[in-house]
């Protein structure tokens, strides 16, 4: 970690800026995950020159494959300017993912984590570094809900749910803060490094996860007023909540529980409900016999799993395309034949074996959950193609953040 006169010396100017062209080593590296942001990395870029002079900085953008001339703008920019960097990632997404491998990219002392979409006020930067300059702090936050800061041009729906999403950090999070939720903040590589290997890198709320991960991190908080964004388009949506929650499920449960078993498991839980919906509608009230329409629910039971486990279980592998999606739904529905036997089978034999009803009946379904998410993971989404996965013209889930700020 650098001495804090040397930092405190960058900050106050002492040293001058470097030319472009010289491989000095930069103090600060800053961090920004993009995807469709071509409007906006030259104009972020000339901004961070200007607020940052004296100070030895770099800044790596992450871009998630886009396809709107994002990589080309920075290709460009990086050709004329050594300070600029990028890492162009395919087949993965998700912008706390995007972080952790541009922070590992680096080799500064100080780390800055900001979004493309000039929402964030990077004048706060030097005032992030003059607290880190001290060893009073280890990451400074910057935080939209302190007496002076502002979440800007709101609407009240969007108000709602970041103060909801809150709300539910202050519940899991130690570490008392107005902005839990807040993507833009420094802190020391040093304290990085202390948590990088239990980051749950799940979703795109990167902050919470490394205070989750290191709750005995010293953190400050400084005030700015979020700002409205000028191009491009802001990228929440639903799957982006579910995100949410899955990270904080990651960190109260991840440790006991797989997420992804859980969430397999959850998505098993709706696909028992389409099943008896279905045998009634069949059974019921068409009049279909039920020797019939059981076996037509399970089917319809069976496809709605996997369509659903396709979008948000396995959403970093999802498979897209008809064929990759009709080939994921034939493995798929052979292993859950295989699982469903199995559950029968093992409830059987546990009854046959004195045991009261609904533990046997609970035991089989137990065994079959997990043999469907195992083999599904190796047979249906484990050896998915690059691809067959994603394709970045279309918006990835784990993108947004429920400020309503974007990649």
């Amino acid at each position: 970690m650098i001495a804090s006169a040397e930092l405190s010396s960058e900050v106050s100017g002492d040293h001058a800026r470097r030319p472009r062209g010289d491989a000095s080593f930069p103090v600060l590296s800053i961090v920004v995950p993009t995807f469709n942001e071509r409007d906006n990395v030259r104009e972020l870029v000339a901004r961070l020159d200007l607020c940052l002079a004296g100070v030895r900085w770099e800044v790596v953008f992450v871009d998630d494959d886009s396809r709107d001339g994002t990589l080309d703008t920075l290709r460009d920019i990086s050709r004329s300017d050594s300070r600029v960097r990028f890492l162009h990632r395919i087949g993965r997404r998700g912008l706390a993912s995007a972080v952790v491998e541009g922070v590992l990219a680096t080799s500064s002392p100080l780390i800055a984590v900001m979004d493309c979409d000039l929402q964030h006020d990077e004048t706060l930067l030097p005032k992030m570094l003059v607290q880190l300059s001290a060893p009073d702090y280890d990451v400074v936050v910057a935080s939209r809900y302190m007496k002076s800061g502002s979440v800007g041009e709101w609407t009240k729906g969007r108000q709602l749910f970041s103060w909801l999403a809150t709300k539910l950090a202050d519940y899991v999070l130690k570490t008392p803060l107005t902005d839990p939720m807040s993507g833009f903040f420094m802190m020391r590589r040093n304290a990085f490094d202390q948590v990088v290997r239990r980051l749950s890198t799940q979703g795109y709320k990167i902050l919470l996860d490394i205070l989750l991960s290191g709750r005995t991190l010293r953190v400050k908080e400084i005030p700015y007023t979020f700002r409205t964004r000028l191009h491009g388009e802001s990228k929440l949506d639903l799957i982006a909540i579910v995100d949410y929650v899955a990270l904080l499920a990651d960190k109260i449960i991840g440790h006991v529980i797989p997420l992804r078993f859980v969430m397999f498991a959850s998505v098993g839980g709706m696909g028992l409900v389409v099943h008896l919906t279905m045998l009634a509608l069949l059974n019921r009230f068409a009049g279909v016999s039920f020797v019939v329409a059981n076996p037509c629910a399970a089917m319809v039971a069976m496809g709605f799993n996997f369509f659903l486990n396709n979008m948000l279980t396995y959403r970093d592998m999802r498979l897209r395309g008809f064929w990759p999606l009709l080939r994921g739904l034939a493995s798929f529905c052979a292993v859950c034949v295989v699982g469903m036997v199995a559950n029968v089978g093992i409830a059987a034999v546990l009854f046959q074996q004195k045991y009261t009803w609904w533990l046997a009946a609970t035991a089989g379904i137990f065994m079959g959950a997990i043999w469907n998410y195992t083999a599904t993971s190796i047979f249906t989404w484990k050896n998915v193609k690059v691809s067959d996965r994603p394709v970045a013209d279309e918006k990835p889930a784990m993108l947004a953040q429920p400020d309503g700020s974007s990649r």
